[in-house]
């Protein structure tokens, strides 16, 4: 079939499998291109198929040759129905992984449940024996917890008693408007922390070092965001905030429990990125379109790859002791987070209109890398020829 991007507000329901394909490729070649890095063996990574989840699956394996696990919860596709892109980046990155001799096998399904739990728990101990890096990556926006059957649903809001208003951009259209975001109940607060927080993390550690299948000094990386004060309100001091606090917590808990096997646990702060997550979140796509200026003007600019690459090869595999900040953080958002930027989007933001964007902005960047998520408009890509949806994973566990 003719693969075309099908809109719906901030999601695209269509992904091209030949432009994932060209994206995972591309990825494996920068961190080719970086060397080697002294890392880990044997890594299991929960959500692995998409972001920072998928590059720390790509670093792990092309950077350190590690034998891979992925854990995610992607749609196959069906005749005349494309997969979620997810699937087709799985499918080419375990096709790139056993044409270079790696292991790599995944898992679909819902990463909360005690079921799917289980069921990598079993594929760990029959294959591997036991894992030396955990990545924890999972997003989304729902979680049925798994003792008490409980739909819990995150929110993006603020915490307080006013309303937040702010400027934000529809990045489809270029029109930057006024949004307002009412604050959020407790309950709301609470449901948010549910799902974005720690207590899986804990769980799938508990799980794993319970079985015995965490090898002596282990590593566990969850992935996290602080941002700046333009986003503060809706973001680090509003609800998600809230829930990255407690997964942060979360670390020092697990870090603890894992003292015994020398083993250690860490949350890293990256960088804003155009994911499908953040482009439904007000006020960030703005936010990341007059960043993304001028850090690639700077020549700082990084995705998802570079980041990942950046974090095994300069924080967390040196040999040294991993730098952290004042919290205990690990930190590569620090090329975003640097004062001189910083101040330069501050002014940026006050002259941001629809009519001042395109030339103080990178709308047109921000555009591209949302339709590289789904794997349009990826260099090299003949998006005119009849593509093939049908694909498989070759080492999807059934």
């Amino acid at each position: 079939m003719i693969i075309e991007p099908r809109m719906r507000g901030f999601i695209c329901l269509t992904a091209h499998p030949e432009g994932c394909k060209q994206n995972v490729i591309n990825q494996i070649n920068y961190i080719k291109s970086k060397g080697v890095i002294a890392g880990p063996k044997k890594v299991l990574v929960i959500g692995a198929s998409t972001g920072f989840g998928l590059a720390s699956r790509i670093t792990s394996a092309f950077g350190s040759e590690a034998s891979t696990i992925g854990v995610y919860f992607e749609k196959p596709p069906a005749p005349g129905k494309t997969a979620s892109p997810g699937w087709y980046n799985t499918a080419a990155f375990e096709e790139q992984a056993h044409s270079a001799g790696l292991y790599a096998k995944s898992i679909n399904g819902d990463a909360f449940s005690d079921e799917i739990k289980q069921k990598t728990l079993a594929l760990i101990k029959a294959d591997l024996g036991q894992i030396d890096l955990v990545i924890y990556s999972l997003a989304s926006p729902k979680r049925v917890h798994p003792k008490t059957g409980v739909v819990h649903s995150s929110t993006l809001k603020p915490i307080g008693t006013e309303v937040f208003s702010n400027k934000t951009v529809d990045f489809h259209t270029g029109i930057v408007s006024e949004v307002s975001i009412n604050p959020a109940t407790e309950e709301e607060i609470e449901n948010t922390i549910a799902v974005m927080g720690g207590e899986d993390w804990e769980m799938w550690m508990d799980a794993l070092k319970a079985e015995g299948l965490l090898a002596e000094g282990a590593t566990t990386v969850a992935y996290s965001y602080i941002g700046p004060a333009v986003t503060e309100p809706v973001y680090r001091k509003g609800t998600i905030g809230r829930a990255k606090d407690h997964l942060e917590a979360t670390a020092f808990t697990i870090a603890d429990k894992l003292k015994d096997i020398h083993g250690k646990a860490f949350v890293s702060v990256n960088k804003a990125l155009v994911t499908q997550a953040s482009s439904a979140i007000p006020v960030i796509p703005l936010y990341i379109s007059l960043l993304y200026k001028i850090m690639k003007a700077n020549g700082t600019h990084e995705g998802c790859i570079e980041q990942i690459q950046r974090l095994f090869s300069e924080r967390l595999f040196t040999g040294a002791a991993v730098p952290v900040d004042e919290k205990g953080r690990i930190r590569v958002d620090d090329l975003e987070m640097d004062p001189a930027v910083q101040t330069q989007v501050a002014s940026l933001w006050t002259e941001a209109t629809a009519e001042t964007l395109p030339l103080i902005g990178d709308l047109a960047g921000y555009k591209t890398d949302f339709l590289n998520l789904f794997g349009f408009d990826v260099p090299g890509v003949d998006y005119t020829k009849d593509t093939n949806e049908m694909v498989e994973i070759s080492g999807l566990v059934s």
